[in-house]
Formats: structure tokens, C-alpha cells, sequence
């Protein structure tokens, strides 16, 4: 029978056999740095920066044991998902989270496999895995696991992987030990802040749905767009990476990732305005298949296209 330490690092291990990189671990019982994001959270609710995205007041979210009752231990981990793929000059831009295949059904399905491996050490022990979709605080979670630190544009950001991680989280029932929170490293670099055109980060580490592109393009449900965020929207049709592209974490020392299921499809790098406006409910359906931006129904994506303009125009 392994130590405690031995199955942590083994566990550990196994998570980084599936793709996932960087990874750790963090007791549910919380730093008091946790609780400090706690209470963020609580002050970013109560100033409206959700919107309508109710379910981010879940209470839930900030009790952990409310997802599992018997939760010792988190297993954060975080799947790079930069690729070599690059937009077309001239097209529309996706946010790269939803270029591959849908992230949430990559990262659920690794981390039952890791959670079937435990039970094969453990019988005994319990788990439960998460995805964003979870009410949890993934990314201060993931800070609390030392995958990275929580930077002023609200991003998961590791010194050598940068911002473009996509998080997952194991619960588990075992008292395992837990890996040093990470060190914030911002500093006093503003570019995320200055860089976003409609000032959805009002202040640092504050991002403000009511002013995000990402947000307007992705759960506004209104038939039309607020008019500051149509004259700000430039190519942006699903999502926005621009906090992300100025970040210096995000330089070209990131390395490329070659997992299968995050490399781009085709068309997302060559969209055209003609093209979202002419292709049918159905094939729309079909372009998005097991795809993150889903969410994104078609008369969506026309309209965040009749507002978007290609790089270069005005």
C-alpha cells in the first residue's frame, strides 16, 4: 500500500500521461488566499459584472463540499491548448478556446479516466470531476494548486505555458498533500487593461461582463448588441483573446501543442462574413458538432457578424 505522498505523486503522473500540464494539488480546506477570492467573487456579484449569467451566484460555487460532501483533496490540472494554427488575414476571429473539439468533453473524459485509475489504487476513495460547467471556482482553485496565478484580466496565467490553459479539477475523498499556492506575477504591467477596446477591465483582476466582447458574443441572447460594444467589436465574431494576445506571458517561448483534439478546424481560421450569414441553421449544425461554441446559436453568430469588420478596417 502506497503513502499518501506516493499516490499523490503518482496520481500526479497519471494526469500528465492524459495531456495535462501543469497540474497539482490543494487541500479543501483553503488558504486564507482562497477565501480572499471567496470574497471577491461575493464583491464582483454584488457590483453586476455577471450580468445575466445568474448561475454564477450559485452558492455552490463558494462551498466547495456542497459539490462533494466527503472532499479532502482537489486535483487541479490545465490543458494547453495553444496551437500552431493561425487566422487567416482578412477573416473573422474565433477565440482559440473553441478552434478544437469541444474542451469540455476532452477534459471531463481524461480526468474519469485518471479518477478509474485511483479507484484501481483505492478502492475506497471517492471523486468527482469538474469543467467549468461546474459550480466551482476553478481558476482560484488552480491558483490554490499552484498551476498558476489569477491575472488582472481575470486569466489562469503559468510562467511557461502563459494564459492558454483550459482547467479541470478532480475531487477527491483522500487527505493527500498539497503542492504550494502559486506566486502572483503581473507586477505592474497594465496591457491587458489598456489593450481591451470596450474597458471591460475596469480596474485590475475585475473583469466586467456588462462591457466584454467575449460575453456579448457568446451568452447576450438580445437580437441586438449594445452599440458600444458593435463599434468596438472589430473582428470578433466567438469570443475575444485580446487580454490574452498583449499578455508578455503569452510570448512565442509558449510551447505548441500537438494533442489531437485541440487542433483547429479549418474554417474557423478562414471565416468570412458571407459565409455566417449565408450557411443554414443546419449546416451550422453541423460545423458545430462537438464543439464548444455551440453555445453560439446561428442567428448569434449573424449577429455578431453584421457588427464585426475584418483587420484593417475602420
Amino acid at each position: 500500500m502506497s503513502t499518501e505522498a506516493e499516490l499523490a505523486e503518482a496520481l500526479k503522473r497519471r494526469a500528465r500521461a492524459e495531456g495535462f500540464d501543469p497540474v497539482g494539488l490543494a487541500s479543501a480546506s483553503g488558504s486564507p488566499r482562497l477565501q480572499a477570492r471567496s470574497a471577491a467573487l461575493q464583491r464582483w456579484l454584488e457590483a453586476g459584472h455577471q450580468a445575466d449569467m445568474h448561475w454564477m451566484a450559485s452558492p455552490r460555487r463558494q462551498r466547495i463540499e456542497h459539490l462533494m460532501p466527503e472532499v479532502q483533496s482537489v486535483l487541479a490540472v490545465a490543458l494547453p491548448y495553444r496551437v500552431s494554427g493561425e487566422r487567416r488575414a482578412g477573416s473573422l476571429a474565433v477565440a482559440r478556446y473553441g478552434w478544437g473539439r469541444d474542451y469540455h468533453r476532452v477534459i471531463d473524459q481524461r480526468l474519469r479516466r485518471i479518477g478509474h485509475w485511483l479507484s484501481s489504487q483505492r478502492p475506497d476513495a471517492r471523486w468527482r470531476a469538474c469543467v467549468d460547467s461546474a459550480p466551482l471556482m476553478d481558476k482560484a482553485w488552480a491558483e490554490e494548486a499552484g498551476l498558476g496565478w489569477i491575472g488582472k484580466n481575470g486569466n489562469l496565467i503559468h510562467p511557461e505555458r502563459g494564459s492558454w490553459l483550459l482547467i479541470g479539477h478532480l475531487l477527491l475523498s483522500l487527505p493527500l498533500p498539497a503542492d504550494p499556492p502559486a506566486l502572483a506575477r503581473c507586477g505592474a504591467c497594465t496591457l491587458c487593461i489598456t489593450a481591451c477596446p470596450t474597458g471591460a477591465i475596469p480596474e485590475p483582476f475585475v473583469v466586467d461582463s456588462r462591457r466584454c466582447i467575449a460575453y456579448h458574443t457568446i451568452e447576450n441572447r438580445d437580437p441586438e448588441l449594445p452599440g458600444e460594444i458593435e463599434a468596438a467589436m472589430g473582428p470578433w465574431v466567438a469570443g475575444c483573446d485580446i487580454c490574452q494576445e498583449v499578455c508578455p506571458w503569452n510570448g512565442a517561448r509558449v510551447p505548441l501543442s500537438t494533442d489531437p483534439e485541440l487542433q483547429p478546424r479549418s474554417w474557423m481560421l478562414a471565416l468570412t462574413r458571407q459565409q455566417v450569414m449565408e450557411w443554414s441553421d443546419s449546416l451550422w449544425d453541423q460545423r458545430l458538432r462537438a464543439s464548444a461554441l455551440r453555445r453560439i446559436k446561428p442567428w448569434m453568430w449573424r449577429r455578431n457578424a453584421r457588427h464585426s469588420y475584418p483587420p484593417g478596417r475602420s
